[in-house]
């Protein structure tokens, strides 16, 4: 039986945060001026750019717009200690969900409707969980210059590339770290550890009936 998530006040991202995740983020800050470099990449053009952009093409969720998703949101914050970011939903075939926080704005999370389509009630709060787990961990700055390095990669000349695919493989593994922990965040939003690998095995193979197929091998 699930366990009704509680309020854990005075969380710190530390009390779940991965040990892989503490190794490789202690890595990356070891690189000299690499938040500088993100920021100078991103520019406030560029961040207003993708704030205005998600704005216009998502719906922002709220106490009278998608309420279910907003008590879904409050809930796992109240689970996290953690103030409630901005939740939007964007129509999308694929599912996915992510997390910006940008300098001087509100972070917002953004759910692909696919995958509100997808999962359970239960399973959306455990996604919900594990973008709070990116916020709570300050994930935000590297996250970003992942995406913008997987962007930029082709665009360097032969010496460039080389560079630029050394610290992609580092950034890399640092988000696969990181997602370890995001989704011990999960698990802390939820108390039930079937949810969260249901929401795995529906991400996994893109199946809603896996899950239910599959979990006898977890009694």
């Amino acid at each position: 039986m699930a366990l009704s998530p509680n309020p854990l006040i005075g969380t710190k991202a530390d009390h779940f945060r991965h040990p892989l995740d503490l190794q490789a983020t202690n890595a990356l800050k070891q690189i000299p001026g690499l938040d500088v470099i993100v920021r100078q990449l991103l520019g406030s053009v560029g961040e207003q750019f993708f704030y205005l952009e998600n704005i216009a093409s998502s719906v922002l969720v709220g106490q009278k717009q998608l309420p279910h998703l907003h008590n879904l949101l409050l809930s796992a914050c109240d689970t996290l200690d953690l103030e409630p970011p901005q939740l939007y939903v964007r129509s999308s075939p694929v599912p996915n969900a992510y997390t910006l926080a940008m300098r001087g704005k509100q972070p917002f999370i953004v759910l692909h409707t696919s995958l509100v389509d997808l999962l359970t009630p239960e399973e959306i709060q455990a996604v919900i969980g594990h973008e709070l787990g990116h916020l709570k961990c300050e994930h935000g700055v590297y996250l970003t210059l992942a995406n913008l390095i997987i962007l930029a990669a082709g665009q360097f000349s032969t010496l460039g590339a080389l560079l630029v695919q050394s610290l992609q493989t580092q950034i890399l593994e640092w988000v696969r770290c990181a997602e370890f922990t995001c989704d011990r965040a999960a698990l802390l939003a939820t108390q039930d550890p079937r949810v969260v690998m249901s929401v795995l095995m529906k991400l996994s193979g893109g199946s809603p009936t896996l899950p239910s197929t599959q979990f006898g091998c977890f009694s």
